[in-house]
């Protein structure tokens, strides 16, 4: 979501191409060749950068590539999750990334207003036809997710892999239902924003970069909860002070001691990787994840909708 044009109407903060390619030719240096991307963002623009990115650098084969479905890279396109909106959007991103094959495919979001069954055997086409390899879903009620499912193993359909979930140290409501349906199902969780937008990396709340002065979808998620939540984020400063790391490891190193997959890091700055990857030499202790989690209080939910 940090690639693409700005000039697009999504985000203000967005990378140019050559900025977003040195921020994938880093990753991959540094072990790393998962990258997300969907067809909405920055209106079809980020995988264009990514496609573009992977054809200049990579093997198609070295790298693990997801995108989304639900909305769409042109605003007047009609979205969702019915079998024409499937069929048609995953030709388009297969076209702005310049592959055959999409790694993970992701739904953006639960449809109301199309039958799981539809979905499901539409999603289930695309992986007989070779367009895609896995699907994964994401933002959505766990009961949702279980139906659907449900839907796929009822019909030999092929089942979703991945829940890319809200879910870090400041919203933990997933923990009650979500979380638990992955585990029944051995579904890998791949949570994004896992840093909060970055209220889990500095003590101070707000800060004044162009992206904390823009990201009005950040503002809704996490605001309304500034004055219990800045306590958790108080403890982190003092677990990374222990561990002589930075709070952004710290929050990292407790998503992988909760036994999450890979979590979605946006990156801006080449440094924010070299941050993010030194998670992974973190191993925090029972008490220091108790105590990062004794702060949190119930939130509202945000994001399954």
């Amino acid at each position: 979501m940090s690639f693409g044009d700005n000039n697009t109407n999504f985000h203000d903060w967005t990378l140019g191409f050559e900025d977003s390619e040195k921020v994938m030719k880093h990753a991959f240096d540094l072990g790393i060749n998962f990258f997300d991307t969907a067809n909405c963002y920055s209106a079809g623009t980020s995988e264009e950068y990514v496609g573009k990115a992977i054809r200049n650098n990579f093997k198609r084969d070295d790298i693990f590539l997801a995108t989304k479905v639900f909305f769409t890279a042109d605003p007047a396109e009609k979205g969702g999750l019915s079998k024409e909106v499937i069929n048609r959007e995953i030709d388009g991103s297969l076209k702005r990334l310049g592959t055959d094959y999409i790694d993970l495919y992701i739904i953006h979001r639960f449809d109301y207003n199309t039958p799981v069954e539809e979905t499901m055997e539409a999603l289930d086409g695309l992986v007989k036809a070779g367009k895609v390899r896995n699907l994964g879903a994401s933002a959505m009620y766990a009961y949702q997710f279980h139906n659907m499912l449900i839907a796929a193993e009822q019909n030999g359909w092929t089942k979703f892999v991945t829940m890319q979930n809200h879910y870090n140290l400041l919203y933990r409501e997933d923990e009650r239902e979500m979380i638990p349906v992955c585990r029944q199902y051995n579904v890998s969780l791949t949570p994004y924003s896992p840093l909060a937008a970055g209220r889990l990396s500095r003590l101070a709340w707000h800060t004044d970069t162009k992206r904390s002065m823009t990201d009005k979808t950040a503002e809704k998620k996490y605001d309304a909860n500034e004055e219990t939540d800045i306590n958790i984020v108080k403890r982190v400063g003092e677990i990374a002070e222990k561990h002589s790391a930075t709070m952004t490891q710290i929050a990292l190193a407790w998503h992988f001691a909760k036994g999450v997959t890979a979590p979605i890091v946006g990156v801006s700055k080449l440094k924010y990787l070299d941050d993010a990857v030194g998670s992974l030499d973190i191993s925090l202790s029972q008490n220091e994840i108790e105590y990062l989690e004794e702060a949190y209080v119930p939130h509202k939910i945000v994001g399954a909708l």
